[in-house]
């Protein structure tokens, strides 16, 4: 594992200065210490595993495929294009692709590509994302409804309205792995520990769903919560959650930057509900020294 040390992994986008984290769970300014330390300080899952909760949890990335010699004057060049994916098991990626996309041509003259995934709520640089390298086929005919069941169970009705249209390829082999993680986390990450990983149950639970309620509960709390002296902040969202906390997007008029919150418990968070109170608890606390410091 590269411990690399990055000096602007999150730290781009963010808008004027931010003092350390003085509230507890809060951390207001990322680091730049490598991996093993941005970890720890921080309370991040270990960087395989942010990798694992990040496929869970995206439902869109751009896969870059090598153009192919029918569109002779950019054959070899690298071709981007947006498109929607599930996870298997082992966190390889599926795709459901129409025979008609130039994405899915190249793929048949050239398997190897890389896919790169972005945190929802993706917003600026301090933001995590993963560029997976790999080589993808066309699954067999029988095992094309099961990985329809793969993407029905992610993306619920939208994916089943595209069966028929499209058929499923998936990333057999998965050779290299970089993640951005934010908080100073920059890492190439073993394939076999990131494939014999299994990702967060809450990462896994509730994705998108669990977000949105957390910001219908929490949205003006965690406002307050992260102003500070120097003024209000505008508007915060929670983008992504995972057993040991959660990352915020705050801005600041037209500046972004990312925010993290532990969830200060001696256990792994499963629940949304579980979720839900260590937050008030965090923010029970905070109001509670604002309101002995009056």
């Amino acid at each position: 594992m590269d411990t690399t040390k990055h000096d602007d992994a999150g730290t781009s986008g963010s808008g004027g200065s931010h003092t350390g984290g003085s509230r507890t769970g809060l951390f207001r300014t990322p680091i730049s210490g490598g991996v093993h330390s941005a970890t720890a300080v921080h309370d991040l899952p270990p960087p395989a595993l942010a990798v694992r909760n990040l496929m869970e949890q995206a439902r869109f990335a751009h896969l870059c495929t090598v153009m192919s010699r029918m569109h002779h004057r950019r054959e070899g060049y690298p071709f981007g294009s947006l498109v929607d994916f599930a996870p298997d098991p082992f966190g390889h990626p599926i795709f459901s692709l129409s025979p008609l996309a130039i994405h899915t041509r190249n793929l048949l003259a050239d398997p190897r590509c890389t896919l790169v995934v972005q945190v929802p709520g993706w917003s600026g640089l301090s933001n995590a994302r993963v560029t997976i390298f790999g080589d993808v086929f066309p699954l067999p005919a029988e095992q094309q409804e099961w990985a329809h069941q793969q993407y029905v169970s992610k993306h619920q009705q939208w994916a089943s309205q595209q069966w028929g249209n499209f058929y499923y390829y998936r990333m057999h082999t998965i050779s290299d792995i970089y993640f951005i993680g934010g908080f100073g986390t920059v890492a190439w990450i073993d394939v076999n520990e990131y494939e014999a990983l299994q990702p967060d149950k809450i990462a896994m639970d509730g994705g998108e769903h669990n977000l949105k309620e957390l910001n219908s509960m929490f949205s003006k709390p965690l406002k307050e919560l992260l102003s500070t002296d120097e003024g209000e902040v505008d508007d915060v969202a929670v983008i992504s959650m995972d057993s040991k906390g959660i990352d915020i997007r705050v801005r600041h008029g037209a500046q972004f930057n990312i925010q993290r919150i532990a969830f200060e418990v001696d256990h792994s968070v499963e629940t949304l509900d579980e979720a839900t109170e260590a937050l008030r608890r965090i923010i029970g606390k905070s109001r509670w020294h604002t309101r002995a410091q009056l």
